[in-house]
């Protein structure tokens, strides 16, 4: 039975291409050759995915094997498919050399390289052109190489400041640049880096998905990058200046007196450069309770008036 595209990719025939474009990047991650050293299965389901990408991420193609027109691997169906050596009597159905021109039952003129195209008659003259070089020379069209998939797995402060990384694809070592606030998930095309095309065809490319690891303490929304600071209950009620890291070095904050737990601090300029953009750093008050039991403290707050500071 012909292996279905859809159902290697775990999506249904009326998906999305934002849909199909997740799935892949989900199986991409998991069976990724990288992630799964000395695994045959994984690699070979990784190509697998791969080539089903190929095809249902490509509008075109999609649309040519949802009609039928190539199959599973990317090749004409149809006509073509079904001529074995023995077609038509065990010989070239076109004759040595023959023509493209067929009769149609009323009589007239009929070319099947229109349907077809140029590509399909070259199948029948033994894989190359050379079977219809008395009628014009190579009628091979040029085809685009093959893209290849890679993952790649950034550090956070490389993905939100730019980076250049090296790796080794299709033999080749890439000089990899990764701009300044890349997203986890996004996807990095290296134009001309991928399979050799036919025919004197364009390469393929290269589609890099980049994958940022987590910071210890640091997350990005758009170009601002987000910190949670903890701080004591004596530097919330009495103020302190604290030494913090932004993604370009630490610099020194000031705490207000009296700051509550959830206030927000803003470091104009300090989040991620985008090309003229420029995001800024939100740092996040965390008000922390000491740990350890604190006579002098209790009695101190014991001493205080009560206060009401809900409204419920």
């Amino acid at each position: 039975m012909s292996k279905n595209l859809y159902h290697i990719l775990g999506v249904s025939k009326d998906a999305s291409d934002t849909e199909i474009k997740s799935a892949y990047r989900k199986l991409a991650r998991k069976y990724h050759p990288d992630l799964n050293k000395d695994d045959k299965d994984a690699a070979e389901k990784f190509k697998e995915i791969s080539c089903a990408y190929d095809i249902l991420g490509d509008k075109e193609k999609r649309k040519k094997y949802d009609n039928n027109e190539i199959d599973a691997d990317g090749k004409p169906t149809g006509f073509g498919a079904g001529f074995g050596q023995g077609g038509f009597g065990g010989g070239n159905p076109f004759g040595q050399g023959g023509t493209r021109t067929y009769y149609s039952g009323n009589g007239e003129n009929f070319d099947f390289s229109s349907i077809f195209g140029d590509d399909i008659f070259s199948q029948f003259a033994g894989g190359g052109a050379s079977g219809f070089q008395g009628f014009g020379g190579n009628t091979r069209r040029p085809r685009k190489g093959q893209d290849i998939a890679y993952s790649m797995r950034v550090d956070f402060l490389d993905a939100a400041q730019g980076a250049e990384k090296g790796v080794i694809i299709n033999g080749k070592n890439i000089n990899v640049k990764i701009p300044a606030g890349m997203e986890d998930g996004q996807t990095l095309r290296l134009k001309g880096l991928g399979y050799e095309g036919a025919n004197g065809g364009s390469n393929g490319d290269v589609l890099i998905t980049v994958n940022v690891d987590k910071h210890p303490y640091f997350t990005s929304e758009g170009l601002n990058i987000l910190l949670d600071l903890p701080i004591t209950v004596k530097e919330a009620i009495l103020g302190a200046k604290i030494t913090v890291p932004t993604i370009s070095g630490k610099v020194m904050v000031n705490i207000p007196p009296y700051a509550s737990s959830g206030e927000k601090l803003r470091l104009k300029g300090k989040g991620i450069k985008k090309g003229s953009a420029q995001g800024d750093q939100f740092i996040t008050l965390k008000i922390v309770a000491p740990k350890t039991h604190n006579t002098e403290l209790e009695k101190a707050l014991a001493a205080m008036p009560d206060e009401t500071v809900r409204n419920f």
